[in-house]
């Protein structure tokens, strides 16, 4: 089964918390975007204590005989987790600005260090390399949305807590080239996380082109990018408008309720303009995707591995 060192029962758990805990979190973002992050907590301290039954000495071999390291190990990475979801930055920023972002690089190179130094001295097991996982899966998760490569913090939390719930899957439940799965034995599950969910992101131009040739609205290339809704439904639609366009160097929103006062006063341009019909992209979520590369990942793995043994 997936997840080095645990037993199916662990396995099972784990999945249930990963496609529960994503599964809600994409409904809520879809409804409202914006996923509270009590979600996340529950599915990080899940994942701390699924990580500790894996762990623990004589739990399926996957402790090296010299006792509790692992364990130890498990607690700082998932530690390192839960530390974006306690809101200590805002009461340390009131001193210096900088000081929080100053405090987290510490912290990750901390545990980064003290995960390096203990692999170096006393080798790496499953306890080791289901840290080291979960750490990368973090570690990568912040730098892409430091980047602006997932936008929205509901992005980068899910990746972090999927790799605490799942550090490695290393099975998949449904059969695949034997070359697909090798690496998988340490590969970080968040990446494949990331990468199962973008592939997922591919059905979204054909079912929008869809939904075009059924409204008869299909234009190419646009067809495949967006769909026409009434000005008048505007603001109670999370899309972005692209023709007509709009300068939005001025639009910032921090919350649902901002960009919904942005679409209000777009519509109100619009009508003023007498135009009664726009096209418009779907601001869809990434979460979604992600839960729905969650559902990939323990199915049949890395779908990139996949495709590249069948070639």
């Amino acid at each position: 089964m997936g997840g080095l060192g645990a037993t199916g029962v662990t396995d099972g758990v784990a999945v249930a918390v990963l496609w529960i805990g994503l599964g809600y979190a994409a409904w809520v973002d879809w409804r409202t975007r914006e996923v509270e992050d009590h979600v996340w907590v529950a599915m990080a301290v899940a994942g701390l204590v699924l990580g500790v039954v894996r762990a623990w000495p004589g739990a399926g071999g996957s402790v090296a005989p010299d006792g509790y390291r692992s364990v130890g190990l498990w607690l700082l990475v998932a530690g390192l987790a839960l530390e974006h979801f306690v809101p200590w930055d805002e009461a340390v920023g009131r001193f210096r600005e900088w000081l929080p972002g100053a405090i987290e690089l510490v912290l990750y190179a901390l545990v980064g260090a003290v995960l390096a130094t203990d692999a170096w001295t006393f080798g790496v097991d499953t306890g080791v390399v289901a840290a080291l996982a979960a750490y990368v899966g973090i570690l990568l998760a912040r730098a892409l949305f430091e980047v602006r490569l997932l936008y929205g913090g509901a992005d980068a939390k899910a990746m972090m807590v999927a790799g605490v719930v799942v550090p490695v899957w290393a099975a998949p439940w449904i059969a695949v080239p034997a070359s697909a799965t090798t690496i998988l034995a340490a590969y970080p599950f968040a990446l494949t996380l990331l990468m199962d969910g973008a592939l997922c992101a591919a059905v979204v131009p054909i079912a929008l082109a869809v939904h075009n040739l059924r409204a008869g609205d299909f234009e190419f290339p646009r067809g495949f990018t967006g769909f026409r809704i009434d000005v008048a439904d505007l603001p109670e639609r999370f899309v972005w408008v692209r023709d007509p366009t709009f300068d939005s160097t001025a639009d910032e929103a921090e919350t649902s309720e901002d960009d919904r006062k942005i679409r209000e006063r777009q519509r109100d341009e619009l009508r003023a303009r007498g135009i009664t019909r726009i096209w418009v992209t779907p601001q869809l979520p990434f979460v979604i995707l992600l839960a729905a590369g969650a559902v990939a990942a323990v199915l049949v793995g890395n779908m990139v591995f996949d495709l590249a043994a069948l070639l």
